[in-house]
């Protein structure tokens, strides 16, 4: 997957490119897990899952950098088992 998605920090007005490694929905909810674009002979790059607020209704998506243990805990061994090569750790 090459995609990127631009996010924008709601408290300073930057704008952030992330690649996609990958995305997953779990119970109705989409969940991607993004890394900066950093370049791919780097051994170690920090991930970030992502998870979509937006309604149906909406032009956009409303992503947000998930940050309940719990739920980061639970959809970081989801993204895990998809990406079996990969190494996720909290």
């Amino acid at each position: 997957m090459s995609e990127k998605i631009k996010f924008t920090d709601s408290e300073t007005n930057e704008e952030i490119e992330f690649q996609i490694v990958e995305q997953t929905r779990i119970n109705n909810t989409n969940y991607i897990l993004v890394t900066e674009d950093v370049a791919e002979d780097e051994e170690e790059q920090t991930a970030y899952i992502l998870k979509d607020l937006s309604k149906d209704s909406d032009e956009e998506a409303n992503y947000v950098i998930l940050d309940d243990d719990d739920e980061l805990d639970y959809v970081s061994k989801i993204f895990a088992e998809l990406l079996e090569e990969v190494d996720i750790e909290k």
